[in-house]
């Protein structure tokens, strides 16, 4: 199926690995050019590496997500390498695990500037590209957790929902313009941040990573996690031309985890 993306322009946010580097290696094998980024140099370097193997037109900038201008200098090295943007991928850091009572007002603020406000400001400004051309893709990772919270994960299941309500607001203002806005909430996938909570489960419920791994895949319908891979499909189709009617819509990957209609 030709999915109708060669040659679009794919910025593809907190690339460096995970769910983010699938993504822009998804982009770079339809024909895509994409720009990744990180914030962390040495992980951007090795992430650029393994995606020119796969060909195409790459180019990566070291950006936090949490900073003004660096969203500023991600738009300028974008349109001086390749002179447009068309998709837009908006992916952030997780926030950390913890309940009420684990967190400080510090850790909001921090997930509310670096998950929602990133978003907000990386639309801002690169949403004019788009308008001019009457065409564009924006599409956000949540999680599950837009659809039932998971314990313990008080911010991400607060924040994530926060940016879901933006997305499916901001789809009504920019369908005239032919650009869409959907969201692509991930179940359990086995990535480093995924890595980095089961080890948290297993400190504090004295058990082994292995054990905790163990039993969390048994819960899962399919009884096993996703790779990132599977999530990438998903945001690639709906930049396609071939998702040109969806839009607002919060599209749920997690292998019959959530156990909800909606």
């Amino acid at each position: 199926m030709d999915l109708g993306i060669r040659g679009r322009v794919a910025v593809v946010t907190a690339s460096s690995k995970g769910i983010g580097k699938a993504v822009a290696k998804a982009f770079l094998e339809e024909g895509a050019k994409v720009v990744i980024c990180s914030r962390n140099k040495e992980n951007l370097l090795k992430a650029e590496e393994e995606l020119k193997r796969v060909g195409g037109e790459l180019h990566k900038v070291e950006v936090d997500l949490g900073k003004k201008e660096d969203i500023e200098k991600l738009k300028e090295e974008t349109l001086k390498e390749f002179g447009t943007i068309d998709i837009l991928f908006l992916n952030a850091g997780g926030p950390k695990p913890g309940g009420f009572f684990d967190v400080d007002e510090g850790d909001w603020e921090h997930v509310f500037k670096v998950n929602l406000m990133s978003a907000i400001r990386l639309i801002k400004t690169f949403i004019d590209e788009m308008k001019k051309k009457k065409w564009g893709r924006i599409i956000a990772l949540t999680s599950v957790t837009v659809k039932q919270p998971i314990r313990n994960l008080i911010l991400s299941n607060s924040i994530r929902l926060g940016i879901t309500g933006f997305m499916k607001t901001l789809s009504l203002d920019l369908a005239p313009y032919n650009i869409t806005v959907n969201c692509v909430a991930p179940g359990y996938t086995m990535t480093e941040r995924v890595k980095e909570l089961l080890e948290d489960e297993a400190k504090r419920t004295g058990k082994s990573f292995e054990e905790v791994l163990r039993e969390k895949n048994k819960s899962f319908p399919m009884k096993r996690m996703a790779d990132p891979e599977e999530i990438a499909s998903v945001v690639v189709f709906l930049a396609s031309e071939k998702a040109s009617y969806i839009t607002g819509q919060t599209v749920t990957v997690d292998g019959g985890m959530s156990l909800c209609y909606f």
